[in-house]
């Protein structure tokens, strides 16, 4: 894009940009090489594993790391905790190298130490939605053949009744728990293991058990909604999860490469600190925050549940530099009455993807922040999270734009016929990048459709303009998200269909200003048959979780309209749906 009248910006193309930071002997350095079979490009100079920088964050000694109401981890006592975690899982729950270890829980600062306990000794992480319904959860842990899962007593109380249908799961360790027995030799108590988070400090130093990994080893089994309504875990490796935040420092070092600056060296002495809005179980709140705050040795605030109006207060006590997450976040403490009650000078960064976000949140972060740098970008759980970032004078200039991507990430627009388009053509979206997952865990037939040679199918249609900026068009894949949960109309569809008055159902997103989208439906009724919105909304909630319930349903008696092949023209049953706010 040519600068503004008056202004060098940009100094550097995106080209220029992204090949500089790529330079050989740099900590941005990209090479090729063949990585499971395939010719790819990779970060040469990328840490070899999470198990790696689990150990190095012993170099931030006790700052702050996890920050939950009155609780207070800092990086050594939560590394103590990590240890002692990790050497009874392999000690005295048998697990092995390849295990698949659960991580079903809220927010809490036991969530990371489960997490990066499982990776550091060379099982499977397997975090899995917290607002999931037991019948999820047992389908899940049943797919995954989980050996031990690490869960809140919410979690376990959903789970519970499905225990007897869970053979491959061998223990169940329950955090945070408040009964003192649960009469199963199954269940164990995590704080006997690792006590109380603000005691981690004082359990003694000890070493995380020996074991060899490697950097395309599996680290990570990140579960997906699927088209056909049920989960599917997308497996990554160790090298997947850490080129998904050296995809992110490239395109943050990039910007100021634009600008004509040299990105900044890291103060030691500055601690950034991120208000997380969004759960851990997202690849968002574990690969691209938890893990980059690890390695950079920053704060993370959780809460218990996401609140603006509680939030404001935590932003001024904590100095929070960086929220965000998905669209929503930003509109709620944009818009938020009590705002100016606060002092809110310490926010930096507004960052956001996720979800479908209107331009004019940029300029509405501008004026209401006029210091912070907004940003915004592309990933999906299948490339372990960031792809692209759009940030700074990139974003201001081109707020429609996911922005583009760096040197090691191919991208490409592909037509139906399987032909390569030309810049500014839609299609859909391919990507090819070291921080891609392998495959789907158990299931063939969606990974040869979704994985192929390298590259992720990704569903989505897009077009790139001439200087390589995503632009994001619609998504190919029946889906909508609402406010950063994916939700399949077909597994809506089908619980709509399971009532006995449904003859015919359809589901599409009604546009919501904060939350993107929202759940609405058109439903024929059977004839003769009749049944309130209320009615069909609580039948829906008894087989779904919360959010995928709709919010409108409307009634009609004629057949839903379709084409010729008797697909339903869901693009007509849109425009009956008010945009809601």
């Amino acid at each position: 894009m040519a600068a503004d009248a008056g202004s060098a910006w940009p100094v550097l193309s995106i080209e220029a940009a992204n090949k500089k930071l790529a330079e050989p002997g740099t900590p941005l350095a990209v090479s090729e090489g063949v990585i499971d079979g395939v010719e790819m490009k990779y970060y040469s100079e990328a840490p070899p594993t999470l198990r790696f920088l689990i150990e190095a964050s012993a170099l931030h000694g006790d700052r702050d790391f996890l920050v939950y109401e009155d609780e207070r981890a800092s990086f050594s006592s939560h590394l103590k905790a990590v240890a002692h975690l990790a050497r009874a899982l392999k000690d005295d729950f048998g697990v092995e190298k390849g295990d698949r270890i659960a991580i079903v829980m809220r927010n809490y600062p036991q969530w990371s130490v489960s997490f990066f306990a499982a990776l550091s000794i060379g099982a499977i992480a397997t975090p899995m939605n917290s607002w999931w319904t037991g019948e999820e959860l047992e389908y899940g842990l049943n797919n995954a053949g989980v050996k031990v899962a690490i869960v809140d007593p919410q979690i376990f109380e959903r789970v519970r009744e499905h225990l007897d249908d869970l053979p491959d799961l061998k223990s169940i360790i329950i955090a945070r728990e408040t009964e003192e027995e649960r009469n199963d030799p199954r269940v164990h108590n995590l704080e006997t293991i690792i006590g109380e988070t603000n005691d981690w400090g004082k359990l003694d130093a000890i070493s995380l058990p020996e074991i060899a990994l490697a950097p395309d080893d599996d680290a990570t089994l990140m579960y997906t909604s699927g088209t056909t309504g049920k989960p599917k875990g997308a497996l990554a490796t160790h090298r997947a999860v850490i080129s998904n935040f050296l995809n992110s420092m490239t395109c943050q070092a990039r910007m100021f490469l634009r600008r004509g600056e040299q990105p900044p060296e890291p103060d030691p002495d500055e601690q950034r600190a991120s208000l997380l809005a969004i759960p851990f179980f997202h690849a968002t709140g574990s690969f691209a925050v938890l893990i980059p705050t690890m390695l950079q040795g920053n704060k993370i605030i959780s809460m218990y549940k996401w609140d603006a109006g509680k939030a404001l207060p935590i932003i001024e006590r904590e100095k929070v530099s960086t929220i965000g997450g998905v669209p929503a976040i930003a509109w709620q403490v944009l818009e938020h009455p009590d705002r100016d009650k606060y002092d809110l000078s310490s926010i930096q960064v507004v960052s956001y993807g996720g979800a479908p976000s209107a331009p004019e949140l940029v300029s509405t972060i501008k004026k209401r922040f006029p210091d912070a740098q907004p940003g915004n970008g592309w990933g999906m759980t299948e490339t372990c999270a960031t792809v692209t970032l759009n940030l700074g004078e990139d974003y201001i200039h081109r707020p429609d734009s996911a922005g583009a991507p760096p040197l090691a990430v191919d991208l490409k627009i592909m037509s139906p016929e399987g032909e390569e388009l030309p810049p500014g053509e839609v299609g859909e979206l391919w990507c090819k990048s070291p921080s891609n997952c392998k495959s789907y865990w158990n299931r063939p037939d969606a990974t040869a459709e979704t994985f192929r040679d390298g590259w992720v199918v990704t569903g989505d249609l897009a077009r790139i303009d001439e200087e390589g900026f995503l632009y994001l068009v619609d998504r190919a894949k029946d889906m909508l998200i609402r406010g950063g949960e994916n939700i399949y109309c077909i597994e809506v569809e089908s619980a709509l269909y399971d009532h006995p008055a449904v003859m015919d159902a359809a589901v599409v997103g009604i546009p919501h200003k904060v939350l993107g989208e929202e759940v609405g439906a058109v439903v024929q009724l059977k004839p003769g048959k009749t049944v309130t919105q209320d009615e069909l909304r609580a039948h829906v909630a008894s087989q779904l979780a919360a959010f995928k319930v709709p919010v409108e349903i409307q009634f009609q008696d004629e057949p839903l309209p379709r084409n010729a092949n008797g697909k339903i023209l869901k693009p007509d049953l849109r425009t009956r749906f008010s945009p809601r706010s």
